[in-house]
């Protein structure tokens, strides 16, 4: 499940005001289950967003509606015939559901309310961990289902690195390492010769922008642009 955060009210603040009507767009999706960008938390923003307006002295209208997915074509489609009335658009979705927003209507402008901060998995109310990075290079059918680049703190694709201490990661000592239990994993899974298995360095193409040297695979470098 994809988590957000709503951004500050100061920052939505400096999208929206130039724009007199703007329809605040949320969505039932994940943002909702993570108390982000549902039905409820549009009330909350634009209540605040209205508050604030008028302490500046400023009439903006901005309403809301909340949509079940915007990172879906069909849902967007109740939209079309409300868009027309508004000359800003505030979306609370993830940044997939802004930028499909933005692709269905090119003639408004369309501004985030939220930051997309990870995908993961929900523990309890109120508790999220992340799982995936989304790096396009999955290996976790190597490594008994425990994603390297997100647990570990380097982001290893081969492990351990030469600093875990006993069964411990040495960014955080109150940190399991992450590949101490890709092990135990595959062990009790009777798997310990995936552990083995070499897998070659991720180019992180849609992580960080990188300069690529071209070389043969096996000995490129990664190089951050900056």
């Amino acid at each position: 499940m994809v988590k957000a955060k709503r951004k500050p009210v100061n920052q939505i603040m400096d999208l929206i005001q130039p724009y007199h009507k703007v329809l605040n767009i949320g969505c039932g999706g994940c943002v909702s289950v993570c108390l982000a960008g549902g039905q409820k938390e549009v009330i909350a923003l634009n209540t605040e967003l209205l508050v604030t307006l008028k302490l500046k002295g400023l009439k903006n209208r901005i309403d809301g509606y909340t949509v079940e997915r915007q990172c879906n074509a069909q849902f967007l489609e109740e939209l079309d015939d409300r868009i027309s009335g508004y000359d800003g658009i505030l979306s609370m979705a993830c940044g997939a559901g802004v930028q499909l927003l933005a692709e269905r209507y090119p003639d408004k402008p369309v501004f985030p309310a939220v930051n997309t901060m990870a995908i993961g998995i929900d523990r309890e109310i109120g508790m999220y961990e992340e799982k995936c990075r989304a790096c396009g290079e999955c290996v976790i059918g190597f490594t008994g289902g425990i994603c390297p680049v997100t647990r570990c703190a380097k982001g290893l694709f081969n492990g351990p690195c030469g600093g875990v201490r006993g069964d411990r990661c040495e960014a955080n000592e109150d940190v399991v390492c992450a590949w101490v239990d890709i092990y135990h994993r595959l062990k009790r899974q009777n798997r310990l010769d995936s552990i083995l298995e070499f897998q070659k360095a991720m180019s992180w193409q849609n992580q960080i922008q990188r300069t690529i040297v071209q070389e043969p695979y096996e000995s490129r470098h990664y190089k951050k642009n900056g």
